[in-house]
């Protein structure tokens, strides 16, 4: 079944107390209320180190059946070891991530930018890349995302490709859109869409995330032009909003799916 969801990069932000959660709730129960008003989120928080088991089962226990945990990988994967040596580690994550169940949906790993130091062209990325997506379990979902835009080309594509990984389609100010993309960015039976924007740009006007300051609807629209497409082509997406894009992520998606159910949009929530 094609499957549209959208939800927001972590479940707590500065400024969301008031503004999205009640003011006197508790942090305890935010992960509960959260998922009444979505049925899906990307844990940020897993990022930075790989949680512990008792954490996960909290995840599972506060959430309805049917929702859907995203994780990003840690950076000890992705930043400090770059895929080399990280088989235990690797390994270990899965093991935590797969208490969710059913509810554990998309693995992404989320790359920095490489300078010339770190790899000298793409096709020394993939050369890391290629040994590891073959050890990579089929069973689980995975998205990959890089920010450096000369190596996003139909060769990068196809090595995802051949192993079923999402190429993350992501909005933020130095990488290409969609539309710029001369190879097919679908590479995967779901993609998986990350709503960035200017990190930098952003908190040099703000660092509370509890309303809108940028006007996103131009670049909204032409993402939920995206997304029907997907759609169409029978794949299921999964789309994830980030507050440093126009401010308070959650109005974000109030915006996109106003835009989405006018075009004759579905979604799960």
């Amino acid at each position: 079944m094609t499957e549209f969801r959208i939800g927001t990069s972590a479940f707590t932000a500065v400024g969301w107390k008031g503004s999205f959660y009640p003011d006197k709730m508790q942090p305890r129960d935010f992960l509960t209320y959260y998922a009444t008003k979505f049925d899906t989120v990307e844990v940020d928080s897993t990022f930075y180190h790989s949680p512990p088991a008792s954490t996960v089962m909290g995840w599972n226990a506060k959430t309805p059946k049917g929702f859907v945990f995203a994780l990003k990988i840690p950076q000890e994967i992705t930043h400090e070891k770059c895929l080399v040596g990280c088989d235990s580690e690797f390994t270990g994550f899965l093991k935590v991530a797969d208490l969710l169940g059913d509810k554990l949906g998309t693995l992404l790993f989320q790359f920095g930018y490489f300078n010339k130091d770190a790899f000298a062209t793409g096709e020394d990325f993939l050369a890391i890349l290629k040994p590891f997506l073959n050890k990579l379990p089929k069973d689980h979902r995975f998205a990959l995302e890089i920010r450096n835009k000369n190596w996003l080309n139909a060769e990068f594509a196809d090595v995802l490709r051949a192993h079923n990984v999402a190429l993350v389609l992501q909005d933020q100010i130095w990488m290409p859109l969609p539309a710029g993309m001369a190879f097919d960015y679908l590479t995967a039976s779901f993609t998986y869409v990350r709503l960035l924007g200017d990190r930098k740009g952003i908190e040099k006007q703000t660092k509370v995330w509890d309303k809108v300051i940028v006007n996103r609807s131009k670049e909204l629209h032409s993402w939920v032009d995206v997304c029907h497409a997907t759609i169409k082509r029978g794949v299921s997406t999964y789309v994830y909003v980030n507050n440093h894009y126009a401010g308070h992520a959650p109005a974000t998606i109030a915006q996109f799916l106003k835009l989405w159910d006018k075009e004759g949009g579905r979604h799960n929530q």
